[in-house]
């Protein structure tokens, strides 16, 4: 444990590293001069915002410290080495679609393949774009994240390097997923990556990202990610990311989202790997009449912490979200939510609703739940709710007098509680793969069919904590 005082001194000395680092790299990663203007406006919100702390009320339940103790390298060169193996770690490989492989945080062209991307889609290297000096990268890039709430966000502002650049054009319909696949192989401790996305899906326009983060070697290493996603009027966008990196691996991310009227966005989180793992969504609901669903299942072991922080902002009349975030915690591990919905005077006929559950698997485990209403709108629809506990006797005991066996039944009622997110993504072939990848990951937790003395298993008035 890291006491106050000793974390704020930790903080003031990384943020001077940072800072240096900055000056040294300034040059290199200034090009084209509205970057370099950008990254240094990066910077500065960074001095502005500084770095969390566990006095931070956002973050008072994930304590960066772990994070801070790591020596900072940027990474700014392509891996060395790297063989077609190295994807043998991606689990969305068998599912068609062009692809954008990142090594270490930098495009590798041996790795990717662009064959399949529809007429008029873009779909490159975001160094790459620069290059061109892309004048929808010029509109788009930082116009949400220019604000970051939080100093990792604006760290990465400050030191992309690159990152993936979709476009799909107005009324494009793309069939088959679109994959961005980030591979750590770096053994430097250390080694940091600051991933940047921009996503532009214009106006009824129709597709499927695949966001991915991976250890293919990797260790010891900090990945810093920033997606942006912009969704036109009456569009249709599913976005899942999978976020699987090394045990001993750090992983921050900040993903924003802008969505049109009479659009239909499906976002998807899965946060299964890492030592500590935070994801800052925030999604504003611009148009009227439009569907938002944001979809997450996080799976924690040994000391692991996956953070989940939300807020979702309804901007305009008609607007439907709701949020199903499911954590199953085992050992001593943690998971954190904390989702917000705001609700603007002029949005009313809001429809939202916020369902955070928790399955402990062991009486070490911990979640921390906050869910939270802001409404200053008079005809709204909004609910939210919280739930931490273990299996319910009484659903153990009701499958056993159906003849199943004790085991059998605990397998039974965790993965159908995996499986209340899992099935609520729209790509059939990625809920598929998702759907194996979480069985087999329970099925190897010895915990999961672990037995339970027949006291427990029978109902007892009053006793227990309801299931989640």
């Amino acid at each position: 444990m890291t006491s106050g005082s000793n974390i704020e001194k930790l903080v003031a000395t990384k943020a001077e590293a940072y800072r240096a680092q900055f000056e040294r790299l300034a040059n290199l990663l200034g090009r084209p001069a509205w970057v370099g203007e950008l990254r240094r406006a990066g910077l500065q919100r960074f001095e502005a915002l500084g770095l969390p702390t566990p006095r931070h009320e956002d973050w008072r339940f994930t304590n960066v410290a772990p994070v801070l103790r790591l020596p900072f390298r940027p990474v700014l060169e392509a891996g060395d080495g790297v063989v077609p193996q190295a994807l043998d770690a991606y689990p969305f490989r068998q599912v068609a679609g062009a692809r954008l492989v990142f090594v270490n945080g930098r495009f590798t062209p041996s790795l990717s393949n662009l064959a399949g991307v529809p007429e008029g889609v873009t779909m490159m290297s975001l160094a790459a774009a620069l290059e061109t000096d892309n004048a929808l990268l010029r509109e788009h890039l930082g116009r949400f994240a220019e604000q970051a709430d939080n100093g990792f966000s604006a760290l990465n502002q400050a030191f992309f390097a690159d990152g993936a650049f979709v476009h799909v054009p107005a009324g494009c319909v793309v069939n088959t997923p679109l994959h961005v696949i980030y591979l750590a192989t770096s053994q430097q401790s250390g080694a940091t990556f600051h991933p940047r996305n921009v996503v532009l899906a214009e106006a009824g326009s129709r597709v499927t990202i695949l966001e991915s983060y991976l250890a293919a070697g990797g260790a010891h290493y900090f990945t810093n990610a920033v997606t942006e996603l912009t969704v036109g009027d009456e569009a249709t966008v599913e976005f899942l990311k999978f976020q699987d990196e090394a045990a001993d691996a750090f992983h921050m991310a900040a993903w924003h989202g802008e969505f049109g009227r009479s659009s239909h966005v499906r976002v998807h989180s899965f946060a299964l790997g890492a030592k500590l793992s935070r994801n800052n969504i925030r999604a504003r609901l611009a148009g009227e009449g439009l569907e938002c669903i944001l979809n997450g299942l996080y799976l924690t072991r040994d000391e692991q912490l996956a953070d989940h922080h939300m807020i979702v902002e309804h901007a305009q009349p008609a607007c439907a979200s709701h949020e199903y975030f499911n954590g199953i915690l085992d050992d001593k591990s943690r998971g954190v939510f904390h989702g917000r919905i705001y609700v603007h005077p002029i949005a009313q006929k809001t429809d939202a609703k916020q369902t955070n559950k928790n399955l402990l698997l062991s009486d070490d485990a911990v979640a921390n739940s906050k869910p939270q209403l802001e409404i200053y709108a008079d005809d709204v629809k909004c609910t939210h709710g919280a739930t931490v506990g273990q299996l319910n006797p009484e659903a153990i005991f009701y499958l056993r007098t159906r003849g199943i066996g004790p085991e059998t039944a605990r397998r039974m009622l965790i993965h159908a509680f995996a499986g209340e997110i899992i099935e609520r993504i729209e790509c059939e072939p990625a809920r598929a793969v998702l759907d194996q990848m979480v069985w087999e990951r329970l099925e190897a937790n010895p915990h999961v069919g672990q037995h339970q003395p027949a006291a427990e298993l029978a109902p007892q008035p009053g006793v227990g904590t309801p299931a989640p």
